[in-house]
């Protein structure tokens, strides 16, 4: 486009110079619409129903307006704007391809741990092709040329105008982001067909940016609040079978045994997927599952998210009945958190957090300092020739490093080691190709998603492999030993999960893991049993001799109910009968209050045996636990 120049410039009307801004206001709103690529925001939607590209592209005109008024150049403001929405849709459609979803307001958390040892797993699914970073580039040149070429719009001084503008420009965009009431008018979820339950519904017919900006602004509003009368009521439904698990005695013969919890990266039996219904990819998982519990394990993320998972198995907290907290581990702000670490650490275990990668990365450093570990062995504290398998360490030396640090004297210990091997995106070339490639794929998967499956199934089986030589390990041991073992997330292999599909008919955001939990030196009769990550923690103190806490008592209480209940975010809503809805609404109050310390004083007397020690949460005691929870060191 031809620049006029700035003499002529200089000779514009105002009303010329509005009307060049406007039809380039009326430009960026239906460019924002194709970069977006939703019917709902297409600029064939600009007459009949207006307010939803404009509300789409609102964002990006406020910015665009305030560089305006800092650089005076039109064009140069515009598409300075527009970069920064291109670069938003693109990390977008790398969400979508690798997790099924789009960006959530939480997301953009995720920006400061690039700096956090992020960026060596995130960068991971950036994409291999060069055309987006070279059309990244081309646009960084054409604002570059923009600055150098394109005359000022209007004077440097403008007697105070450009600085009122401005000012105002800015305050407003503030409220914007920050999500202030008033944006509620624009960003109306009736007008613009919000559906709570889902990202990716709401965002294919209001557009990327109205859908972050009408969670943002449903987040924001979102306060937890608690019913006391409603756990009463859950209470006075419930006690007796509460009080009964919390007089179970403990087995002498079994009591205060050792514990080691894998969480294992992506792990799920492949045969829920069509085409793997009668393979035996997990013998390992097959073997001890005839050995003790096991069965589908409902969990709160599909793909990714794992601090999501491991959050609810580490605190019992279900994030069901936390809707504004999508990534805990960032959002915790040094909160002191009721735990089975700190149920475990009161009865004189010492608990141990293994993980083979950055201790920066999810926060996981200060995170479990809150939940309660006396010490975290990261990725520093492994030994140097630790073995790779692909991307990531092997889950081999994970067993390795679990090894190490199981003492045969000593107070008991609870382990809890997370995997790393298996983790996305499967593009990276294993250690042994031939192994990966004669592992077989389910007809009308082909090419890139062929591949991707191959790679995850090579990372899995050695995933499993680790389970069998773990166990295999700790029943030699003279000390028993617990181990519990379950995946944190389905891997995210969209590409193949649409070629197959799955055996029961739902899609991929709806479909369950895998737990189990043996006691390697004493097999027993087999029980498969539907649970949610949340639930975990309750059943694995139970089998523990550990039955003080009234809480974990009543996660096993309402475990078939509730179990089910759990799913990723964006799958669709599990159907609920009438007792399901109202243990569900009760255990929301129930959750908020035990997260806020406050659960315990509402627990009636008549529950809890005299001499039932409970795990207090009140804010002196837990001072003094948290202080002792501060020392985290190899």
């Amino acid at each position: 486009m031809a620049f006029v120049s700035s003499t002529l410039l200089s000779k514009r009307t105002v009303a010329t110079r509005a009307a060049l801004v406007l039809a380039i206001m009326a430009a960026f709103v239906l460019l924002t619409g194709l970069l977006d690529g939703n019917d709902g925001v297409a600029a064939s939607q600009l007459l009949a129903q207006p307010a939803f590209p404009l509300a789409n592209a609102m964002p990006g005109l406020m910015l665009a307006l305030l560089l305006l008024v800092l650089t005076r150049r039109t064009l140069l403001s515009f598409g300075l704007a527009f970069l920064a929405q291109a670069v938003m849709y693109g990390v977008n459609a790398l969400k979508v391809a690798n997790l099924g979803m789009p960006l959530l307001p939480a997301d953009f958390r995720m920006v400061d741990q690039l700096r956090k040892g992020g960026l060596h797993v995130l960068g991971s699914y950036l994409p291999h092709s060069p055309w987006p970073y070279l059309a990244l580039i081309g646009g960084i040149a054409a604002v570059l040329a923009m600055w150098r070429v394109e005359p000022p719009l209007f004077a440097t001084r403008t007697r105070g105008k450009r600085l009122t503008t401005g000012a105002l420009l800015s305050a407003t965009f503030a409220t914007l982001l920050l999500g202030m009431p008033g944006w509620r008018t624009l960003y109306n979820g009736q007008k613009l067909w919000l559906e709570p339950w889902s990202a990716s519904a709401t965002t294919s017919h209001s557009g990327l940016v109205s859908s972050l900006m009408m969670f943002h602004l449903q987040d924001r509003r979102t306060k937890q609040k608690a019913d006391p009368n409603a756990v009463s009521s859950l209470l006075q439904s419930t006690g007796d079978a509460v009080r009964a698990r919390m007089q179970t005695p403990a087995d002498p013969g079994t009591a205060m045994p050792d514990i080691v919890v894998i969480q294992s990266e992506s792990f799920f039996d492949p045969r829920i997927m069509r085409g793997y219904e009668n393979t035996q990819l997990t013998p390992n998982l097959d073997r001890l599952a005839a050995e003790g519990m096991s069965g589908p394990l409902h969990v709160p993320t599909f793909g990714g998210g794992t601090i999501r998972t491991e959050f609810e198995v580490l605190s019992g907290l279900s994030l069901r009945y936390f809707g504004n907290m999508q990534f805990p581990y960032l959002q915790l702000q040094d909160k002191v958190v009721p735990s089975m670490v700190r149920i475990l650490r009161s009865h004189g275990y010492e608990t141990v957090a293994i993980h083979g990668n950055d201790p920066t990365f999810w926060n996981r450093n200060t995170a479990f300092k809150t939940l309660g570990f006396d010490r975290f062995v990261s990725q520093s504290s492994f030994p140097a020739n630790a073995l790779m398998d692909g991307k990531y360490m092997a889950d081999s030396a994970m067993t390795d490093e679990i090894m190490v640090q199981l003492k045969d004297a000593g107070p008991p210990q609870f382990l809890f080691a997370v995997s790393l091997e298996a983790h996305g995106p499967y593009d990276t070339q294993p250690n042994d190709r031939a192994e990966r490639d004669a592992l077989p794929v389910p007809a009308g998967v082909n090419g890139h998603d062929k591949l991707e499956l191959q790679n995850y199934l090579y990372h899995m089986r050695h995933a499993d492999q680790e389970l069998g030589r773990l166990a295999d390990l700790l029943a030699k041991r003279s000390r028993p030993t617990l181990l519990l073992f379950y995946g944190d997330h389905l891997p995210g292999l969209a590409g193949a999960y649409h070629s197959t599909g799955f055996v029961d008919g739902q899609n991929m955001l709806s479909q369950a893991g895998t737990w189990l939990l043996v006691d390697p030196r004493n097999p027993s009769e087999p029980q498969r049993i539907d649970m949610a990550s949340w639930m975990l923690p309750g059943m694995l103190l139970e089998r523990a001799g550990i039955h003080d806490d009234a809480y974990f008592a009543l996660t096993q209480v309402l475990a078939p109910s509730l179990a089910q209940l759990t799913r990723a975010p964006g799958a669709t809503p599990a159907p609920l009968d009438a007792q399901q809805e109202l243990f569900d609404k009760d255990m929301a109050s129930v959750a908020v209050l035990r997260m806020k310390g406050k659960l315990d004083k509402l627990l009636p007397a008549s529950l809890l045996p005299p001499s039932t020690v409970v795990a207090k949460q009140d804010n002196e005691e837990e001072g003094t636990r948290a202080a002792a929870a501060m020392g985290m060191h190899r």
